[in-house]
């Protein structure tokens, strides 16, 4: 059988791993209010793909090994092979309705993206290639949670990362021997770190000359020696109650700075080092890039048919639903996530391609719904806040008032809908405040607009991707369906 939640809980709980929180240390992060119920959400996940009746949907049998695993880390060689894998990673995100940003299929599909490309690093060094391609095949047959961190600290943004005033702000090699390397330093942004088995370490930005030191790609375990895990405030922890925060109480997968102090990488897990160039070439030029990506346009999809379920609901509920202008904002809704749904397909069919065997999807219709994603996301929040109005703020305090014989009856008489009974209309406002007005909705807000990089970074991959000979030759044909020995023909005539 494949992984279930069961075996992912325990792996976890039995590796000790050094998560900070409000000034202290966390010595098990899976059973503390701050983190459970997320670790829980992911456990689902992996008790849904062992269900009999999701098995075939969900994992298929590796090729080698005949393990059954999730499907995220298939490499697909046709059409149907990646129709396949993309519904496995739709179910998912049905479970958690887009939130979970950092599932463990967003970054088993970069592994399978960088495996895919393994020529491309036995052009670089066999010894690293080799190291990627067994560690690939290592995490497939355990299906590991796997995050990454490939962003470096903000601090002065004007400056490259050894021009830095601490060396190591920025994860950089210390040291190398016969056994390894050891690192040291800062990166981010450590989604779901705090419930993953192991993280993916590089680096997407462009480095400059002088950067070789912070050129690197590996893996290690979150419970290696040395690394620590600095969690933001937990919005879980935060939450009232699963009836008040139904979002936030379980779908919080946490972000957190790492911190190498001194930690020790062997070999066998070291697939790039000193090489600017290969940093970059990794993600842009082996299909890693566009698996992972592709799977969070997938994910993004699901969220904004989610969040156009909610915008219906609100219009219902609040009688609204006849009114003119209002249908004309669900048109819009539903029209901008129907474009997700248009550009997932289009990834699938239109400029897909098989490379070195594997059909992989369009990296410009995924550049370009991440693109669009980015704007689309705060103005479909502020959709939804004009058709909640006053409705998502004048709640009960909590599921407490509810236990109130005589606040009770009052919160019946006062929190009235054509649709609903009163429970229900507070159960639903609870809910869709939690979407799109409390502190974990403002995370999503944020998150989606830098989701996938800074909007210059996105438009400028969109731009590299798309096939500017088509459009323009199609201008040339027409400049060239006319010249000035034939204009002088016509105006003689």
């Amino acid at each position: 059988m494949p992984r279930n939640g069961e075996a992912y809980l325990n792996d976890i709980k039995a590796e000790a791993r050094d998560v900070r929180l409000l000034g202290k240390r966390i010595p098990e992060p899976a059973s503390h209010p701050a983190f459970r119920n997320t670790f829980e959400a992911y456990a689902g996940l992996y008790d849904f793909q062992c269900a009999p009746e999701n098995l075939e949907l969900m994992t298929y049998e590796t090729p080698d090994t005949g393990k059954r695993v999730n499907r995220a880390w298939s490499m697909p060689r046709s059409y149907e092979e990646l129709v396949e894998r993309r519904r496995a990673i739709e179910a998912w995100c049905e479970l958690h309705h887009g939130y979970l940003g950092r599932s463990p299929d967003h970054v088993a599909s970069s592994m399978a993206g960088l495996a895919m490309g393994s020529a491309l690093f036995r052009d670089y060094d066999p010894a690293r290639a080799g190291a990627l391609e067994d560690y690939y095949r290592y995490a497939r047959d355990r299906d590991l949670f796997i995050a990454y961190t490939i962003i470096n600290p903000q601090a002065d943004k004007s400056k490259q990362a050894h021009e830095q005033q601490d060396q190591f702000l920025a994860l950089r090699l210390l040291d190398q021997d016969s056994d390894g390397i050891v690192v040291k330093g800062a990166k981010m942004l450590g989604t779901s770190c705090v419930m993953a088995d192991e993280v993916w370490v590089s680096c997407i930005q462009p480095l400059a000359p002088g950067d070789e030191p912070y050129a690197l790609s590996f893996c290690t375990p979150m419970s290696a020696e040395g690394l620590r895990i600095l969690s933001r405030k937990s919005y879980e922890q935060s939450a009232h109650s699963r009836f008040d925060n139904p979002l936030s109480s379980r779908f919080d997968e946490n972000d957190a700075v790492l911190y190498f102090d001194e930690v020790k990488v062997p070999w066998e897990r070291v697939f790039v080092l000193g090489d600017r160039a290969m940093c970059q070439k990794q993600f842009f030029e082996t299909p890693c890039y566009a698996f992972e990506e592709y799977q969070a346009v997938v994910r993004f999809m699901v969220k904004l048919r989610f969040l156009a379920g909610i915008a219906r609901r609100i219009t219902e509920v609040n009688g609204t639903i006849k009114i003119p202008a209002v249908a004309e904002t669900l048109g819009q809704i539903s029209s901008e996530a129907a474009s997700m749904e248009a550009f997932v397909n289009g990834a699938e069919v239109l400029g897909a391609h098989t490379a070195d065997g594997y059909f992989v999807p369009d990296l410009n219709m995924i550049c370009s719904a991440q693109v669009i994603a980015q704007q689309l996301y705060p103005r479909l929040i502020t959709q939804l806040r004009n058709l909640a109005g006053g409705g998502v703020i004048m709640l009960p305090s909590g599921i407490e008032d509810f236990l109130n014989d005589e606040q009770a009856e009052w919160i019946f008489k006062t929190q009235k809908s054509p649709a609903v009974a009163p429970f229900d209309r507070v159960k639903f406002f609870k809910m869709a405040w939690d979407a799109i007005g409390s502190e974990f909705a403002s995370r999503h807000t944020q998150y989606e607009m830098f989701y996938a990089g800074p909007t210059f970074v996105l438009r400028g991959h969109a731009f590299h991707t798309y096939d500017w000979a088509r459009s323009t030759a199609s201008v040339d044909r027409l400049l060239d369906s006319y010249d000035l020995e034939s204009e002088k023909r016509r105006a003689g005539r």
